[in-house]
């Protein structure tokens, strides 16, 4: 019979929980990631992250901006122009963002590896 291990060190923090499901969805890293070197239109956003679809980037941007983590500006031009950009919130996710980009450098591969390669472990799709 297994004991599960147990304890006050082994609670996952409710804080931590929520922040790294809000941050850890899909396409939110990449929006962060790309906000941070500037603000950006919609397209530019769109164009800037492979493979996301309007209506994800479109869901994704209304979550970070209802988390204050994104806010939309109405510039009032003709045409109007919209942009989004990070708020202080937003701006302070720089250094887990930096963090994640430095481990993806040392770690992740640019492509899977090819089925039978030396470590003879099947390539997953990442999703």
């Amino acid at each position: 019979m297994t004991r599960r291990a147990s304890g006050p060190d082994l609670i996952l923090c409710a804080r931590f929980h929520r922040a790294i499901e809000l941050i850890g969805r899909r396409w939110t890293g990449a929006i962060v990631y790309v906000l941070l070197r500037s603000r950006c239109r919609y397209a530019t956003l769109r164009d800037a992250i492979p493979d996301i679809t309007d209506r994800m980037l479109s869901e994704r941007l209304q979550e970070l901006e209802q988390e204050g983590i994104v806010q939309r500006m109405v510039v009032p031009e003709t045409p109007v122009r919209v942009e989004y950009a990070l708020t202080k919130k937003g701006r302070s996710l720089a250094s887990a963002i930096e963090a994640m980009a430095a481990w993806a450098e040392r770690w992740v591969e640019t492509a899977p590896p090819s089925p039978g390669t030396a470590t003879g472990v099947r390539a997953r799709r990442r999703t």
